[in-house]
């Protein structure tokens, strides 16, 4: 699995129709309509997310890893 960084996802997932719902220090709070889940990115500079973390969020956004 590619490593990518929390903004890099964040990117990704405002192109899948994801929308920043609200900020909360250095997490970006994701949320789509007619989904009841919603996602809380670390956004740590440049830092890549763990690995057990982003396959969490490929789940729940139902991402293919081959898209990151």
């Amino acid at each position: 699995m590619k490593s990518i960084s929390g903004k890099d996802f964040a990117k990704l997932l405002e192109k899948k129709g994801w929308v920043l719902s609200r900020v909360n220090g250095s997490h970006h709070v994701y949320i789509k309509e007619g989904h009841p889940a919603r996602i809380s990115i670390p956004i740590h500079s440049n830092q890549d997310l763990k690995k057990g973390l982003l396959k969490h969020f490929l789940k729940v956004s139902k991402i293919d890893d081959s898209e990151l």
